[in-house]
């Protein structure tokens, strides 16, 4: 028998409780003890409860991807109890998305170790959900309860790039474990003294055309990578931007007048006639002999008279 010991005060006599792993608690009048074959001192035995033996439990994460095939997420074990604990699990809202399986082993010393494992489809959707494993038995005081949280591990998913103001840029995706965030620019290194950047977000500090250009933000954890572009043009300073807009205007000054004249003059009918104002058509020219006809008539009438 091998023996813990621990002493305990009562009655002002110094006593050692000792708990062997045959889950026996002895009492005895010294702290010297290694066989029941074999003492040191004699002993004295004061009480004898049997208490069992309690396992040693915890939860292991099966580190399951994204996919659409039913995988193992996790399993639940109590490892060397005497008498056999029971472990169940406690999934919650989840209902039939997941189920469980339990095995048991006996070993020759009487113990027994129990594993209870959780099934279930790796989806984003069941992705974060918590559950618990309870462990009981006639070796335990209390039962004991072991949170998990179910994890599926997928590489970064469609990155996208959003504004955050007119200077400022973020990469956005979605990742198990979280994406560590890269920005480049394509064809040349990042200018540190106009941008600045902060994981996923990308400033501006400076508004000069030297940061034209195409950029590259670059999302990746231990299952992938993905990447999105942003393309930057910056105009070159405000005082060229105000003579730009003075020219517009001057221009579109211009096009007004030109077609105001054109309009007044009469150009504007002549090339663009509106609906009834056509010109009607000119009379057909007289033949020879329509002069010759009434000068006849008219000589007639003055016989006649």
């Amino acid at each position: 028998m091998i023996c813990f010991s621990v002493k305990l005060v009562y009655v002002n006599i110094l006593l050692t409780l000792t708990r062997s792993v045959d889950g026996w608690i002895y009492f005895f009048g010294g702290s010297y003890c290694d066989s029941m074959s074999s003492l040191l001192l004699p002993m004295v035995v004061l009480q004898c409860t049997y208490v069992g033996v309690p396992p040693f439990t915890n939860v292991k994460d099966n580190l399951p991807t994204l996919g659409k095939e039913e995988v193992l997420f996790a399993t639940c074990t109590a490892a060397g109890s005497k008498p056999p604990a029971e472990v169940r699990w406690l999934t919650g809202a989840l209902g039939d998305k997941v189920r469980t399986t339990t095995n048991s082993t006996h070993y020759d010393n009487d113990t027994t170790t129990t594993v209870s494992s959780l099934f279930g489809v790796p989806t984003r959707e069941i992705n974060g959900h918590q559950v618990q494993c309870v462990i009981s038995g006639d070796s335990f005081f209390t039962e004991e309860t072991l949170p998990f949280t179910i994890q599926v591990y997928f590489s970064p998913t469609e990155v996208n790039i959003r504004a955050i103001s007119e200077d400022s840029f973020e990469c956005v995706t979605e990742a198990n474990p979280s994406a560590n965030f890269t920005w480049s620019r394509s064809g040349q290194s990042l200018l540190q003294s106009a941008v600045k950047v902060e994981g996923a977000k990308l400033q501006l500090l400076s508004r000069t055309s030297d940061l034209n250009g195409l950029y590259q933000c670059e999302a990746s954890n231990a299952y992938g990578r993905k990447h999105a572009q942003l393309y930057v043009h910056v105009a070159s300073g405000t005082c060229s931007a105000a003579w730009a807009s003075f020219a517009v205007f001057l221009f579109l000054n211009v096009i007004g007048a030109a077609a105001w004249w054109f309009f007044k003059s009469g150009h504007f009918q002549r090339f663009f006639p509106m609906h009834g104002d056509e010109h009607s058509d000119p009379p057909s020219p007289r033949s020879p002999g329509d002069g010759h006809g009434q000068d006849h008539q008219k000589l007639q009438r003055e016989e006649s008279a």
